[in-house]
């Protein structure tokens, strides 16, 4: 995370066209894991109920505790992964309202990996709360990736 360290990326060309690529990257992840979501667990609030608990008209058997804790497990990584290097992007080329997305990004995020959990253990309300909050903080994050891609473009033409 050079960029981090580096004191004007409008001067450093080549640390803004890795960010750029990097971007790319993350919003290609965002949107693939929404595919990936609603094909393996569902993006809507049956669905997903669905999947975790089963639903003997459709013949489906609800999600084993071992896999859906498989499944948690690396979706706490990979977000944690994507927040972190994005937000550190972010906080470099936003100048206003940086605390209040970053903030927005964080909490959606924890709360939609917290609620997933609550859902599968304790009450089928989570299910609602996990797709609000997921939905949330993927819009938060598409948004930081367009305005960083815009503020990085901006600056280095």
């Amino acid at each position: 995370m050079k960029f981090t360290v580096i004191k004007n990326l409008q001067k450093d060309s080549a640390m803004s066209l890795i960010l750029r690529g990097f971007l790319i990257f993350i919003l290609l992840y965002l949107i693939s894991d929404i595919f990936v979501m609603k094909s393996n667990f569902g993006i809507s609030p049956e669905a997903l109920s669905a999947t975790l608990f089963g639903d003997e008209e459709a013949y489906i058997d609800p999600m084993n505790e071992a896999s859906f804790l498989e499944f948690w497990h690396t979706h706490i990584f990979f977000i944690m992964m994507i927040l972190l290097t994005l937000s550190s992007i972010f906080i470099r080329v936003a100048k206003k309202s940086r605390a209040v997305l970053t903030n927005t990004l964080m909490i959606s995020a924890i709360l939609s990996l917290v609620s997933l959990p609550l859902a599968f253990y304790l009450s089928i309300f989570f299910v609602n709360v996990y797709l609000i909050t997921y939905f949330l903080w993927h819009l938060a994050a598409l948004y930081m990736i367009l305005y960083s891609f815009w503020k990085l473009n901006a600056r280095s033409v």
